[in-house]
């Protein structure tokens, strides 16, 4: 792929696709707001790890800072922009990038929630393609630091899915899930959407419980308080899924059923749940949290209200009662005020 490619928004998920691209010997313009990051990821370089010996390495980036982003005709034009920021900076990033993009270029919304309408709002539909990353598992100890707590999904698991809005599978999809496949496994999907609500469950069943507690799913799967919190909150949102029209694909590798089942009490779907709970155990680090639990950690904004308020947000414009959503949408956002410590006990009123 002959084109030049830019990242905005270079922490745990930006970073590791951008980094590896690079080595891949792509055209790759990282930009990001930290600067003790920018710096160390041009030198001495990212370094990049995983839970295997190949996926450790070093790899010197072309890095730009987003505060001295030079006029688009000193660094433009992209052909591809992939936006890889935090929810809540979505437009803000589409706007800045805009004069970048070329005539014919497009954006990548590589990000948590549903983010391309707002892409979308700014560049126009058919400058928008959506992707998710699917149980990849990443982390930002430090300046030029990223780590994968994960094995790769291989054959086990598509990790990456491209499409476009409407669910046309196009040559641009295919480019992009063609680039992304040197990084783990990728497919073009004609389902963005169903997809993009699949991972919006995940994300809501998994990302506030640890937040809140401070503790990985391995420690919170093995308490009965906290499963039944995370199969009601992947429950309620799939309900709203549902009423929104949404096709979905498996949450994280568990059939949608078999998460409504679990939270209704019925036994052989419980069973479905927690068995693949534990399984998952054995392919997790206990130490591996997902974004939001670090966010909260470092205490800087979460996207709770881009995950579970969204959940939340529509399921009150289609009547249906989400009151774990809700719920801890509430705990959390007391735990950004500075009102309420993270901890297990957080949420064991919810």
């Amino acid at each position: 792929m002959s084109k030049r490619i830019a990242v905005m928004g270079c922490g745990a998920l930006g970073g590791y696709v951008g980094g590896y691209l690079t080595r891949e010997g792509l055209d790759i313009t990282m930009i990001d707001p930290w600067p003790d990051h920018v710096a160390a990821m041009r030198d001495p370089g990212l370094k990049l790890e995983g839970v295997t010996d190949e996926e450790c390495f070093d790899v010197k980036c072309n890095t730009v800072l987003q505060s001295e982003l030079p006029p688009p005709g000193d660094i433009g034009p992209f052909d591809i922009v992939i936006i890889a920021v935090k929810s809540y900076d979505t437009k803000a990033a589409a706007e800045l990038m805009k004069p970048y993009l070329a005539d014919d270029g497009f954006a990548v919304s590589l990000q948590n929630g549903i983010n391309e309408h707002l892409i979308a709002e700014v560049l126009g539909a058919d400058r928008t393609v959506g992707c998710i990353a699917s149980q990849i598992s990443l982390s930002l100890p430090g300046p030029g630091h990223i780590q994968r707590k994960i094995k790769k999904g291989g054959d086990q698991h598509t990790v990456f899915r491209v499409g476009e809005i409407d669910g046309a599978v196009t040559p641009r999809v295919q480019d992009v899930a063609d680039m992304l496949s040197v990084i783990d496994s990728t497919r073009a999907t004609d389902n963005l959407m169903g997809e993009r609500w699949s991972k919006l469950a995940a994300n809501a069943m998994r990302n506030p419980v640890s937040a809140a507690t401070q503790q990985g799913a391995n420690t919170n799967d093995k308490d009965e308080h906290m499963r039944r919190i995370t199969i009601g909150l992947a429950a309620e949102a799939i309900q709203v899924a549902c009423a929104e029209g949404a096709k979905l694909v498996k949450i994280m590798g568990l059939e949608p059923d078999a998460l409504l089942g679990a939270a209704n009490g019925d036994a052989d779907a419980t069973k479905v749940v927690l068995d693949k709970f534990y399984s998952d155990m054995e392919r997790r680090k206990d130490s591996q949290r997902p974004s939001m639990a670090q966010d909260v950690e470092k205490g800087r904004p979460t996207e709770i209200d881009h995950i579970n308020g969204l959940v939340a947000d529509r399921g009150a414009l289609h009547g249906i009662a989400t009151p774990l959503n809700s719920g801890i949408r509430s705990v959390i956002k007391a735990i950004e005020a500075g009102t309420v410590k993270p901890g297990p006990e957080t949420l064991r009123d919810l």
